[in-house]
Parts: C-alpha cells; sequence; structure tokens
C-alpha cells in the first residue's frame, strides 16, 4: 500500500488524500490578461521535483508535499508557512 506522511497525522494510506494541484506563483493582479493567461493555462511539464498541495481529507489539514514527478517519491511534507512560494 502506497503511503503519504501528513506533517499533523503523520504516515497515511494514500487514499486518505487529496491532490489540490501545483504549488503556483501569483502574477501581480494589475497585469495585463496575456500574462494571467499565461500563468493560468501555461504551465511547464518538465519532470522533476515539484511542490504541491495536498490534503489529508479525514482533518482537512492541507500542506505541501515536495514530489518527484519522475520517481513519484515524494522528498518532504510541511504545513504552509503564508506568504510567496
Amino acid at each position: 500500500m502506497k503511503t503519504l506522511t501528513c506533517p499533523v497525522n503523520g504516515p497515511r494510506p494514500l487514499s486518505e488524500f487529496f491532490y489540490g494541484g501545483a504549488l503556483r506563483l501569483m502574477p501581480d493582479p494589475s497585469v495585463d490578461d496575456t500574462l494571467w493567461a499565461d500563468a493560468v493555462f501555461n504551465r511547464a511539464g518538465i519532470p522533476g521535483t515539484r511542490r504541491e498541495w495536498w490534503c489529508h481529507i479525514p482533518s482537512y489539514t492541507w500542506f505541501i508535499a515536495e514530489r518527484d514527478t519522475a520517481t513519484d517519491v515524494v522528498t518532504a511534507t510541511y504545513l504552509f508557512q503564508g506568504g510567496a512560494p
């Protein structure tokens, strides 16, 4: 069984988690529509380590997981500290 470590609840079965997407920087709200569209719709698909949002469903704990997309190995999990990623 594949597990993921919640920073609050410890190692749990992957079925207890929800993937929330990549952690991405938001552009300045005053930029034009072209830059907003680029930030929303265009992503690099290059394999490597990514920071992603994950949620432990039973406790509704949202956290960041650093995962290598080439090997699907999670190297770290931690609570989001606020501010720009």
